[in-house]
């Protein structure tokens, strides 16, 4: 206390000067408009920018939520959008069809991801407690990532389209010629789709898209663009190089997609092939 007071005393010409200046300050504003007006303004100017750099700094605490959160949105409308666009083709066929569910999208982190050998996997944080069974497609927004491959309680491991394993039914969009869509391990950012036929008008930048022709991806979901293309030695098919849309070495988010008619799919593909 005693410090306060010797405070006073050594500075009690420069706080009697601010009180002063402060209390004129105040008449002065209390009876121009003109300066009060300009006093509110500044004082609004002030505590909006505190405000706004407040609500920032919490927007940016809050991003990973938000993220989860527009995760399950994009999950939910996969899901109308895939089925409401299948609903509104049988329709069209047979107005007796009933609307239904024909796939479900499931989210998920990824845990782990490699990119540089010749048999590429990830590692996911869903499992058989979330429903999640091999042959499951798993995408992104921007394209095609891979297929379940194997899957535990808590977590499944997925198989690249960086895999020389891998073989993905896949087609140009603008026309319905088919291929299968492969990996030579040249680069993660390029893959071959192979067998389409020499009279495919192909031409670079085309796009191209999952073919439906399989139980496992929908008919329609991107993969890539056409960088180049080359005759095979027969001179009967084309091998030509896509350009992924997904970064394959930047994967966090990810979408499952379960197939409902699956089982039924395989098991007349079986009998036709035997």
């Amino acid at each position: 206390m005693q410090q306060i007071v010797n405070f006073i005393i050594r500075n009690k010409t420069a706080l009697l000067f601010l009180l002063l200046f402060g209390i004129s300050l105040f008449l002065t504003i209390q009876s121009h408009a003109y300066h009060k007006s300009k006093f509110i303004s500044s004082a609004n100017f002030l505590t909006g920018g505190l405000y706004n750099t407040t609500h920032g700094i919490g927007q940016y605490f809050n991003l990973k939520d938000k993220n989860r959160q527009l995760v399950k949105e994009n999950q939910r409308l996969r899901n109308l959008v895939f089925n409401l666009k299948l609903d509104t083709l049988n329709t069209l066929a047979i107005d007796s069809t009933l609307l239904g569910e024909y796939y479900r999208f499931t989210s998920a982190e990824v845990l782990k991801n490699s990119y540089s050998l010749s048999n590429n996997y990830l590692t996911i944080n869903r499992g058989k407690k979330d429903g999640i069974k091999q042959d499951f497609g798993v995408i992104t927004s921007n394209g095609i990532v891979g297929i379940v491959d194997n899957s535990s309680k808590n977590y499944a491991t997925v198989l690249s389209v960086l895999s020389i394993k891998s073989r993905i039914n896949a087609q140009l969009k603008k026309t319905n010629h088919i291929g299968s869509l492969v990996w030579d391990t040249k680069s993660p950012e390029l893959v071959q789709l192979v067998d389409i036929s020499k009279f495919a008008p192909v031409a670079v930048g085309d796009t191209i898209m999952t073919g439906g022709q399989s139980a496992i991806f929908p008919k329609g979901i991107l993969i890539g663009k056409v960088e180049n293309f080359s005759l095979d030695v027969g001179g009967d098919t084309y091998t030509i190089n896509v350009r992924l849309f997904n970064d394959m070495t930047n994967i966090g988010h990810v979408y499952l997609i379960e197939n409902f008619n699956a089982s039924e799919i395989k098991a007349l593909q079986n009998k036709a092939d035997e």
